[in-house]
């Protein structure tokens, strides 16, 4: 995509994907209609189901898509990866295989990077449409096969409603923005997460912790700079869009926020990569990058979820206070919130940097 304002500036798109053909579909009609002449690199990460078949009918309507299969699953720093060194264009969006793309979702962030001349990490909207929790495909209303016998009870009309189309997607996507909340995921934790991250990305008040406001998806940067940065670190599939963003503002990117540029997760009941209680990130991000603030990602996001175990302990309630807290930290008392959070203790000597 060339962007008015700098006519060489080109985007293109990477997709990981895996057995989620149904909704990958829905994910590449919300592109039809920008992304005709635009760059899309689809990673499918060994699928099982029917995404070949999906991307093969795509190509029809994306004459640029281009298509890169992994026999076995590599995991998503590996996909993305895989995606991001066969794409061509300067600018790299990420996107899911399960999200869908607002129609002037690529226009926003060749904008945002033509705008700028400096390395900057562009991260949009990140909002749900949680009706399709249910579905394995959202057009045609068909359950994942463990939630069948639940979707039958319900109400024909109740079911209808939870669909989503490839008409709507195409012709009618007010209909999908008039379902979606923000945050990625359903839920008051995910809702207050997201204000609070575009809130303080587009404030013009310092923050040395923006980094911990990258997104997954809906984000971009340039190619270069993902190249230089080494790409998504190869053992972490959770967090691992925060690590790079860090490694990025290290050598020298920003962080800005694009309010407005929204992306619409079709939300589902599994595989919800809670880094709460999926902690395994935690040991490698804090091996590459021994620092308070990674340590302390935890303790944020369990304020945030009004954690049980904080009641009478410290709380980090915004970016601001994470980055506060980071500079003047309080080893004992992070610590023992720490382990209620089942977390290891790292001692006086990690905090102070002794």
């Amino acid at each position: 995509m060339a962007n008015a304002n700098n006519p060489s500036l080109s985007l293109g798109v990477v997709i990981r994907t895996r057995d989620e053909a149904d909704r990958l579909r829905l994910t590449l009609a919300s592109l039809e209609t920008q992304a005709r002449e635009t760059e899309i690199v689809v990673v499918d990460d060994g699928s099982a189901d029917h995404t070949q078949a999906v991307l093969a009918e795509a190509v029809i309507r994306l004459p640029r898509l281009r298509m890169i299969r992994h026999s076995t699953p590599r995991g998503r720093s590996a996909a993305s990866n895989a995606g991001a060194t066969a794409a061509k264009a300067e600018i790299l969006l990420f996107l899911d295989g399960d999200t869908l793309t607002a129609p002037d979702l690529l226009a926003r962030h060749c904008a945002a990077h033509a705008e700028d001349a400096g390395s900057v990490v562009v991260r949009g909207e990140t909002w749900h449409v949680r009706c399709t929790r249910w579905l394995q495909d959202p057009d045609t209303g068909t359950p994942f096969p463990a939630q069948e016998a639940s979707l039958a009870a319900r109400p024909a009309a109740e079911r209808d409603r939870m669909r989503v189309t490839l008409h709507q997607v195409r012709h009618a996507f007010g209909e999908v923005v008039s379902r979606a909340q923000p945050g990625i995921y359903p839920g008051d934790d995910p809702r207050r997460l997201h204000a609070l991250e575009m809130a303080t990305l587009v404030e013009p008040r310092g923050c040395n912790v923006l980094w911990a406001a990258a997104a997954g998806s809906n984000q971009s940067v340039r190619r270069a700079d993902f190249l230089a940065a080494g790409g998504f670190h190869p053992d972490m599939d959770i967090n691992e869009h925060r690590e790079l963003t860090l490694r990025l503002v290290q050598m020298g990117a920003r962080m800005r926020g694009l309010p407005g540029a929204c992306t619409f997760h079709m939300t589902h009941r599994s595989r919800w990569r809670d880094p709460l209680r999926n902690a395994s990130w935690e040991a490698v991000f804090l091996t590459a990058h021994p620092r308070p603030a990674v340590a302390l990602l935890a303790l944020f996001w369990a304020t945030l979820a009004r954690h049980p175990s904080l009641a009478n302990g410290p709380r980090i309630e915004t970016l601001h206070a994470l980055d506060l807290a980071a500079r003047t930290p309080d080893a004992a008392a992070f610590d023992a919130a720490r382990q209620r959070l089942g977390l290891p203790a790292l001692g006086a000597a990690f905090w102070y940097g002794t």
